[in-house]
C-alpha cells in the first residue's frame, strides 16, 4: 500500500484566491454566517491573529471561517487523492495466470477504476464593497458599506464618513464654478447628502453598541435625520448627550441644516410652519422658498464630522451623562 501510505496522516488542499487576490471567508456564527473576503498578505503581519467577522463582530480563529463551498473542495480532493492512491495500491495485485494443458484453468486479477471522483470545484463570490482598513491597512471586501476590520477589529464607520464627507466637498467646489441654476442643485444636493451620510452613520454605530443601550431593539432604528429627536433617544437608550461636544452655535447650526434637509426632501423646499418653529431660523418666512448657500453647507460637513467622532467615542467609551 505504497500510495496511500505516501499520503501520510495529512492531506494539505491549498485554497487559491481570486482572480483579484482575495480569499473568502465566512463567519461560523450560526445566526450570521456572513461572507466577505480578504487579501492575505496586507494587514496585520503577526502569526496566529485571529479573525473578526465584518458584519457581526464574532471573533475567532482563521481556521474556523473556511466557506461551505471550500470546504467541500477541499473535501473533495482529498477523496480523490485517497481514492486513487487504493486504486493505485490495489493495480499491483493484478496477475494473469493462463491456464495450462488440456483441463488447466486459469485465474486473472484486473482492477478496473470507475469514474475518478468528482471534484467540487467553485468561485468566490462578488462583492459591493472593497475598503482597506486605514487603522491596519488589510484589504478586504463585503456586502453593503459598514463593517469591522477582519484583521483588527476596527469599525470603519469613520472611514466611511470621511469617505463620503469628501465626496460631498467635491460636489460643493463644483457648484463654485457652475452656473447659478447647476450651482443651486448641486449645492442643494450636497447638503441632502450629508445629512443622509451622518444619519446612515449614527444608525449603524447605534447598532454596533445596540447591547449597551436600555432597549437593544430601538437602539438598532434610531433616525439622525430630526437630531432633536435622535438627541433625546440617545440620553434615554445610551445615557449620553450628543450636543455636549458642539458648542451652542454649531448645535444651532446643525439642526437648521438638518431640518433644511427636511424641507428639501418633503416640501419641495418651501419653508412651513415646522421648519420655522423647529429650526430656530429668524430669517425664515412661511410660505416661500429656502436658501442654501454652499458655505453654510461647508459648515455643516465640519460640524457633522466633529460630531460624529464625538458620537463614535462616546458610544466605544460606554457614553456619557446626557
Amino acid at each position: 500500500m505504497d500510495h496511500v501510505r505516501r499520503l501520510g496522516n495529512l492531506i494539505s488542499i491549498p485554497i487559491k484566491p481570486d482572480e483579484n487576490g482575495f480569499t473568502g471567508r465566512e463567519c461560523p456564527q450560526p445566526d450570521c454566517e456572513g461572507y466577505f473576503k480578504v487579501q492575505f498578505g496586507t494587514g496585520l503581519k503577526d502569526e496566529g491573529i485571529p479573525c473578526h467577522c465584518p458584519y457581526c463582530g464574532h471573533t475567532a480563529g482563521h481556521d474556523q471561517f473556511w466557506t461551505k463551498e471550500q470546504i467541500e473542495y477541499a473535501e473533495s480532493v482529498a477523496l480523490r487523492k485517497v481514492t486513487d492512491a487504493i486504486h493505485e495500491d490495489f493495480k499491483k495485485l493484478e496477475f494473469d495466470h493462463r491456464p495450462t494443458g488440456a483441463f488447466g484453468i486459469g485465474i486473472s486479477l484486473k482492477v478496473t477504476k470507475d469514474r475518478p471522483t468528482p471534484i467540487r470545484y467553485y468561485r468566490e463570490k462578488q462583492l459591493e464593497t472593497e475598503i482597506i482598513c486605514v487603522n491596519c491597512t488589510l484589504r478586504y471586501s463585503v456586502y453593503g458599506v459598514f463593517a469591522f476590520c477582519p484583521d483588527c477589529g476596527q469599525h470603519n464607520s469613520i472611514q466611511i464618513l470621511d469617505k463620503n464627507l469628501e465626496l460631498v466637498s467635491k460636489m460643493l467646489d463644483m457648484a463654485s464654478v457652475a452656473d447659478v441654476e447647476l450651482a443651486e442643485w448641486l449645492t442643494n444636493n450636497a447638503l441632502e447628502d450629508c445629512v443622509s451620510v451622518f444619519d446612515g452613520f449614527g444608525r449603524e454605530i447605534c447598532r454596533v453598541h445596540a447591547k449597551k443601550a436600555t432597549d437593544p431593539a430601538k437602539a438598532e432604528k434610531v433616525s439622525f435625520q430630526n437630531l432633536q429627536g435622535a438627541k433625546e433617544s440617545l440620553a434615554g437608550l445610551f445615557n449620553l448627550n450628543i450636543a455636549a461636544g458642539l458648542t451652542a452655535e454649531e448645535w444651532s447650526a446643525i439642526v437648521q441644516g438638518f431640518q433644511k434637509r427636511h424641507l428639501l426632501s418633503h416640501k419641495l423646499g418651501i419653508i412651513d410652519e415646522d421648519y420655522a418653529r423647529k429650526s430656530g431660523d429668524t430669517r425664515a418666512v412661511v410660505g416661500r422658498k429656502i436658501r442654501i448657500e454652499a458655505g453654510e453647507v461647508k459648515e455643516l460637513v465640519r460640524i457633522v464630522s466633529k460630531l460624529a467622532r464625538n458620537l463614535y467615542d462616546d458610544l466605544q467609551n460606554g457614553g456619557k451623562t446626557a
